[in-house]
């Protein structure tokens, strides 16, 4: 099976890129960042401080997280429930990054991501993909852009899901959560080794998409 790791910022256009990219390719796209948004979520609808490890973890033995696929797409059940647009919130962003710096959450997922990519083709997303989940991918990509740009694509995706939201508190949760990922204890946000570098702040979203097939087609022989 050949495994591709997709890193990056929050903002850097990973989920939609990653998953244009699967379809071209036809391998399954999965989503790691909506796992840790999905124990956010769950975290927060049962009153839970989502910085509390030992509160966030006892929900993980009843924690019913499904991912079901219809052809390359990606969906995210949480106790049975369709949660695929309501875990894109700035506050369940927020929420995703606090838990996934708890140990606990991270080992419960990890295992499940290795499964999948165990039988399958996979273009997988997230921030340790490369550097922890799947050391052993063929391809290693870490996709960035200037926190300006990556700022300008949240609020504009967030504008279109008709979000009442402030463009500079958008920027600021973003440069936020930049410092937690790329500082916590656990998996921290970094450059994999042997991954390759790809800034999309010049580039528009088909333009990122080439170029990610493009390194893609050219390791892959």
């Amino acid at each position: 099976m050949t495994k591709i790791a997709i890193d990056g910022p929050a903002g850097a256009g990973k989920s939609s890129i990653s998953k244009k990219v699967a379809k071209a390719l036809g391998y399954i796209y999965i989503d790691t960042g909506a796992m840790y948004r999905t124990v956010g979520l769950k975290a927060v609808k049962c009153g839970i401080d989502t910085k509390d490890s030992e509160g966030v973890a006892s929900i993980l033995p009843t924690l019913d997280i499904d991912i079901r696929h219809e052809g390359v797409e990606q969906h995210i059940f949480l106790d049975g429930e369709n949660v695929s647009d309501k875990i894109r919130t700035p506050e369940i962003s927020m929420a995703a990054s606090n838990v996934s710096a708890i140990p606990a959450v991270r080992v419960a997922l990890v295992d499940l991501q290795r499964k999948l990519a165990e039988n399958h083709d996979v273009v997988m997303d997230g921030r340790d993909i490369g550097s922890f989940v799947l050391p052993d991918a063929e391809v290693k990509i870490f996709l960035t852009a200037s926190v300006e740009a990556r700022a300008q694509r949240r609020y504009k995706e967030l504008l279109e899901k008709s979000e009442t939201v402030d463009f500079d508190a958008v920027k600021e949760d973003m440069i936020l959560r930049d410092k937690q990922d790329s500082t916590r204890a656990v998996s921290p946000l970094v450059v994999a080794e042997g991954a390759t570098v790809i800034d999309t702040s010049a580039l528009n979203f088909e333009e990122s998409v080439n170029a990610v097939i493009e390194h893609i087609r050219s390791s892959v022989r």
